[in-house]
C-alpha cells in the first residue's frame, strides 16, 4: 500500500518535471531549434495541425531553421502561420523551401525570458509540493484507519520528502541551465 502511494507520487512528480522541460523548450534562446515551431499550427485541409506534420524542419546552422513542406501549396500557409504566431520570427521563402533566421535577443528580452523560465519552474515546484501533500494525506488516512503503524507512516513521510527534494533539485538544475543558455550572448 505504501509503496503504491510512493510510486504514484514519484510518477506524478516526474510528469511535472517533464512538463517543465516541454515548457522550457517553448522559450527560445536565440539559437535555432525545431521545437520553437511546436506551438505553431497550420491549416491542413480544414484541420489545424503542427507544422512538423506537414513539413520537414531542419537546423541549417546555429541561427537558421529550414522548413520544407511535403506539398508545395502548403508553403504559403506555413509562412502565414509563422507570421501570425507570437514568436517574433520572419520566414524567408525561396522556391520550394523556407528559411527562418532567428533574430538576436535583446538584453531586455533575455531577462523577460529568464523571468518566464523562473515562473514556469516555480509552477512545477508548486505542483510537486501539491503531490507531496496528497501522498502524505493518503498515508495519514491509512494511519487513521489503522492499516499501518506510526513508524511506517513516519518512514513513508520521509521517503515522500526525499522524492520531493530530488525532483525540486532536478527543477533547480533545469532552471539554472535554461537561465544560463538564455543569458549567454
Amino acid at each position: 500500500m505504501l509503496s503504491e502511494i510512493r510510486d504514484d507520487a514519484d510518477l506524478r512528480m516526474q510528469k511535472s518535471v517533464d512538463t517543465l522541460v516541454a515548457n522550457f523548450a517553448k522559450i527560445r534562446t536565440g539559437r535555432a531549434h525545431p521545437s520553437i515551431l511546436d506551438s505553431v499550427k497550420v491549416d491542413y485541409y480544414g484541420s489545424e495541425v503542427p507544422i512538423s506534420q506537414v513539413a520537414n524542419i531542419n537546423i541549417e546552422d546555429s541561427r537558421t531553421l529550414a522548413v520544407q513542406p511535403w506539398e508545395q501549396p502548403m508553403l504559403q500557409k506555413i509562412e502565414k502561420a509563422i507570421m501570425m504566431s507570437d514568436l517574433g520570427i520572419n520566414p524567408v521563402t525561396t522556391g520550394n523551401m523556407m528559411r527562418i533566421p532567428m533574430p538576436m535577443l535583446t538584453e531586455e528580452r533575455r531577462k523577460e525570458f529568464a523571468k518566464l523560465a523562473r515562473s514556469e519552474a516555480e509552477n512545477a515546484k508548486v505542483a510537486i509540493r501539491n503531490i507531496r501533500r496528497d501522498a502524505n494525506g493518503d498515508v495519514k488516512n491509512l494511519l487513521k484507519d489503522k492499516e499501518i503503524t506510526e513508524d511506517e507512516a513516519r518512514r513513508s513521510d520521509d521517503d515522500i520528502q526525499k522524492l520531493t527534494d530530488k525532483h525540486v533539485a532536478q527543477i533547480d538544475s533545469l532552471l539554472s541551465d535554461k537561465e544560463a543558455s538564455l543569458l549567454e550572448i
